[in-house]
């Protein structure tokens, strides 16, 4: 796994509000990552819990397969997303010291499915903060074929935390962000093991798959250290249970949800 950045990378991150990282992966440890992204994908949903889009509109689940909580099914899944270079990369990229892992999804966009719309992530997501970020890796090649990511540059830096309706109109977003239409559209073609960081306020979306292959990631987002409860249940994090014990203003501290990552965590013992 590669474990170094550049000046000129991180500042690069800052102003663009993501990074591509073509070999991220080694080969063998990309055909790990496989192997435990699918095992605990298949752990999680024969637990038949929330944390996915099962349940969801058919438009939606045909945009990909969305599996949540990973790290709490599978012991090496935790194992690969805790990893303390990973949270050091992440820490490095947004300038905090310590960083927490927010939350872990598959994301398997299945052949011929449909195109995701744009949209931004923290909005949704329980806590804000601008520096929350999220590694994409690439389990199978991202291609313009079959739907790869893509970026607006700099729109981080206007967004803002209102969360609305994603639905299937792929430019919904400018409803809300008329200003960003004039912004040139970035692809994010990667390589089978290769990686991209982006911000939680970038606009971005993907393409529909149009191969008889299916499309293969897993992403994991961090948060600083120190974030409090905003009042917002994301559905992928909590149960309704969990939700209704926190109150705003609570910290995201529990370990067991949201453990410390990175060179600067404490160890166990």
């Amino acid at each position: 796994m590669r474990t170094r950045i550049t000046a000129q990378e991180v500042a690069d991150y800052r102003r663009d509000g993501f990074l591509l990282m073509p070999e991220f992966l080694a080969q063998e440890e990309l055909e790990e990552w496989r192997t435990v992204t699918e095992r605990a994908v298949r752990t999680r949903l024969e637990r038949g819990d929330e944390l996915s889009n099962e349940a969801t509109d058919d438009y939606y689940k045909k945009v990909f397969k969305q599996v949540s909580g990973l790290i709490r099914v599978d012991e090496r899944m935790a194992q690969l997303l805790l990893d303390s270079q990973l949270g050091d990369i992440a820490a490095q990229l947004t300038g905090v010291e310590r960083m927490r892992l927010w939350n872990d999804q598959a994301l398997f966009k299945p052949p011929w499915g449909n195109p995701t719309a744009w949209h931004l992530d923290a909005p949704y997501w329980s806590f804000d903060d601008r520096r929350a970020l999220t590694i994409w890796i690439a389990l199978d090649d991202a291609t313009l074929e079959n739907g790869c990511l893509w970026y607006l540059p700099g729109t981080h830096e206007s967004a803002r935390f209102d969360a609305f309706e994603l639905g299937s109109n792929l430019g919904g977003i400018f409803d809300t962000y008329p200003e960003w239409r004039e912004v040139e559209s970035v692809p994010a073609v990667l390589p089978a093991g290769g990686a991209v960081w982006h911000n939680g306020l970038i606009a971005h979306g993907a393409g529909a798959n149009m191969t008889v292959h299916g499309r293969r990631a897993m992403t994991c987002a961090y948060m600083p250290d120190g974030v409090t409860f905003n009042g917002k249940r994301d559905d992928f994090v909590f149960t309704e249970e969990q939700a209704a014990a926190m109150k705003v203003g609570d910290p995201l501290a529990d370990d067991r949800l949201n453990p410390l990552v990175g060179s600067a965590a404490p160890v166990a013992s």
